[in-house]
């Protein structure tokens, strides 16, 4: 019953103390912008740093006091060169974040815990579903007592900012083009506080379940960085699921993900992904069951602001029912499911800022060099809002123009087109080797890449053969394996 199954769930986190010391002092999760350095002191962030005496409390104190340098830097540099930026910005993270980074190098930063636990990373940009997306994550678990969620909010607190739109469409004009505008609006809803302010979901926040960062719009620089603070939050939960803020659940979902990760030949060292289904905020309950997508296909973008980045799709489905799952070539970054000892293999990339694409290839070279194998799972359990431009939602390119005093996407894509050389030097692009990065000055964006770079279990040339990628030609060839669903 379902109060047999909190008792559980209070009986476990009773032992948690003796059992697993870093999840306490427990970190609230609200009232947002509560400093942990405030709580606990100083010395929280020297034991994880000096000491091998890491709590997650201590974590997000160095997370935080990472942003409150960070919001000097912005300030500082409202009128700097996009080159000067990115030099500040990764010099930052190397003296505020490459501490962390080190003290816990190749190894778990906490015990991975074998009781069935699942973590899930959400970064929320301004997301008006977070606290909905949580709702549904507990109500439909099968064991919402094992389920811990690390959410970075990236919202607009209204805290020295008036809080705006994204850009509206309000009609069109006579040639039947779109009107756009862009307007003042009330700060954002805080999800975090809807679900934890529930009587009905609160005792998930009063136990240490929800893990929250909360980020001022104006420090936020895309899902590269936000997944990254996210994978910190990890508590040492036995399953790492990294997620949207904006999702529905199938019934018993977390049940089912685990079973079907145990049933990939490569397991432990699975992954399950996909790119879920869409759904509507009218929709009905989210029942789940359809036939899981194949991530099989890529093309080299030919958008100008996005030099010719790698993008992942869909393939074929099977042809018949499968009795397990069977590999495929990519990861999404909207959702992956796998034990949490992927964290020790792929750490989460500090070294990404202001990057929107680019991030899933990226993701699946590293996993598939470090040894692990991709899988599709063979149904749907969760679902998606996808989001198209109409909508009008806030974009964080958007805020990055109004952060440097420079309106509009282009002082982003300026940035990104730094950054994503780290992505392409990575995936081996011939324009983005060493020579050609230090000839262009952007030497810079290598900063600490031999630990976030391919793995050495397979290589590079390996994975490009796997995956039918040519960088002479630019082109991604039909991957028999992945489409025809042989590869077990």
């Amino acid at each position: 019953s379902e109060s047999d199954k909190h008792q559980q769930g209070a009986l476990v986190r009773d032992g948690d103390e003796d059992s697993a010391p870093h999840l306490y002092p427990l970190f609230p999760p609200l009232p947002a912008h509560t400093m942990a350095e405030d709580l606990f002191g100083k010395k929280i962030m020297t034991d994880v740093l000096s000491h091998d005496k890491p709590t997650v409390a201590g974590i997000v104190a160095i997370l935080q006091r990472f942003l409150r340098k960070l919001h000097q830097l912005l300030v500082e540099n409202k009128h700097s060169t996009s080159d000067d930026v990115i030099q500040k910005y990764f010099a930052l993270a190397t003296e505020y974040l490459a501490p962390l980074e080190e003290a816990y190098r190749d190894r778990s930063i906490f015990p991975v815990r074998e009781d069935g636990s699942i973590f899930m990373s959400l970064g929320a940009y301004r997301d008006h579903l977070l606290g909905e997306t949580l709702r549904q994550a507990f109500k439909t678990a099968a064991y919402p007592e094992r389920l811990f969620v690390g959410a970075v909010v990236q919202n607009c607190f209204g805290i020295d900012v008036q809080c705006r739109t994204g850009v509206e469409v309000k009609g069109k004009d006579k040639n039947g083009r779109p009107i756009t505008k862009i307007s003042d609006r009330e700060p954002d809803v805080n999800g975090i506080e809807q679900f934890c302010t529930d009587p009905d979901y609160k005792q998930y926040c009063d136990s240490g379940q929800i893990r929250a960062l909360y980020v001022n719009e104006t420090e936020s620089n895309g899902p590269t960085t936000a997944r990254y603070f996210a994978s910190k939050l990890w508590g040492g939960e036995t399953y790492f699921v990294q997620a949207d803020a904006h999702l529905r659940f199938a019934p018993e979902w977390d049940r089912l993900y685990v079973e079907e990760v145990k049933l990939a030949k490569s397991y432990p060292k699975a992954v399950l992904s996909a790119y879920p289904p869409g759904f509507s905020e009218g929709d009905p309950p989210y029942k789940g069951g359809s036939r899981g997508t194949r991530l099989c296909t890529c093309t080299f973008s030919e958008s100008d602001v996005e030099h010719k980045i790698l993008r992942i799709n869909t393939g074929n489905n099977c042809r018949a029912e499968e009795d397990a799952p069977s590999q495929i070539a990519y990861i999404a970054a909207g959702f992956f499911f796998a034990r949490a000892e992927f964290l020790v293999d792929v750490p989460f990339d500090p070294y990404l800022p202001w990057c929107f694409m680019g991030e899933e290839i990226a993701l699946s070279l590293r996993a598939w060099t470090h040894g692990w194998d991709i899988y599709a799972p063979r149904k749907n359990l969760i679902a998606h809002q996808y989001r198209p431009g109409r909508m009008g939602l806030p974009k964080f390119w958007e805020n990055t123009g109004r952060v440097f005093g420079r309106p509009g996407p282009g002082f982003n894509t300026e940035l990104q087109t730094i950054t994503i050389q780290r992505i392409k030097h990575m995936v081996g692009y011939k324009e983005s080797t060493t020579d050609w990065l230090e000839g262009k000055g952007y030497q810079v964006v290598l900063t600490d890449f031999e630990h976030y770079g391919p793995g050495d279990i397979r290589t590079m040339s390996a994975f490009l053969e796997h995956t039918k990628i040519d960088l002479q030609t630019e082109r991604c060839g039909h991957i028999d394996w992945c489409n025809d669903c042989t590869l077990k």
